[in-house]
């Protein structure tokens, strides 16, 4: 048995059962806390699976993601709060690293960023866009909190961020399918934000704009490395950007 660290690991969620268990299994053995909270209207074996893994579980009405983990954060009771989404799991090399840095904080660090690796079509992108992703999720209990709006969240710490090399695993963007469903949503909400700030849309925004973010991407950035799916991702990018901008024209036509 691995001596639990006082970390409570903060999850939100809706219908996760295909994804919430390999997640929760990643920490389960050597944090001393999970609190998860779900959205009130799930209705499949998300719940149950979390109360098999130990979790303290509730329930609550969808408030955005920034006000969702910060309820999540406020029901921690230990000195450190883990952060984590059902799509992701925490990797061998970041546990050890996690259990060595909570006894002795280093730096004074009051929180810690690590790289979150994607699996993507069957394999790891470690290059382009998407690596090394590096995300703030590990702070000690009151000194931070998630800020932004009720989509576009982030965390603001008050304190040194210490750097962890341990990969975070993401297992969000598996499909292409997947991925594209997600352009239009995110796009919409580009948008409504482009509108209410009279955003003006130019010859730089959708032309210049996907051209860069696909030789960044695929070139600067080292996609070529990742082989096709690489390539796809860099793309994609490409594509996702012009479709913002063209949509915020389109809708200023109305």
């Amino acid at each position: 048995m691995m001596h639990k660290l006082p970390i409570s690991v903060c999850l939100i969620a809706g219908a996760e059962e295909a994804r919430i268990g390999r997640t929760l299994e990643s920490v389960s053995g050597w944090v001393a806390e999970i609190v998860v909270v779900l959205n009130s209207e799930v209705s499949d074996a998300t719940e149950e699976i979390a109360l098999r893994h130990g979790a303290r579980v509730y329930r609550e009405p969808w408030k955005g993601f920034r006000d969702q983990k910060n309820s999540a954060a406020a029901k921690a009771t230990q000195p450190w709060v883990l952060n984590l989404d059902a799509d992701e799991a925490v990797s061998p090399a970041l546990r050890d690293e996690i259990q060595r840095v909570i006894p002795s904080p280093s730096s004074g660090a009051v929180a810690y960023s690590f790289p979150r690796l994607c699996w993507y079509c069957g394999r790891w992108i470690r290059h382009g866009d998407w690596y090394p992703d590096r995300v703030t999720r590990l702070w000690r209990a009151g000194q931070a909190r998630w800020e932004g709006d009720r989509v576009h969240e982030r965390l603001e710490v008050s304190g040194p961020v210490g750097r962890l090399a341990g990969d975070l695993l993401h297992y969000s963007n598996d499909t292409i399918n997947g991925q594209l469903a997600k352009i239009g949503p995110y796009a919409d909400l580009f948008v409504a934000r482009g509108l209410a700030e009279k955003r003006r849309v130019g010859l730089f925004d959708l032309a210049v704009r996907p051209l860069w973010k696909f030789i960044r991407a695929y070139i600067f950035r080292l996609g070529f490395l990742d082989g096709w799916p690489g390539y796809y991702i860099a793309w994609v990018s490409a594509f996702s950007t012009v479709t913002r901008y063209v949509k915020i024209r389109e809708a200023a036509l109305r």
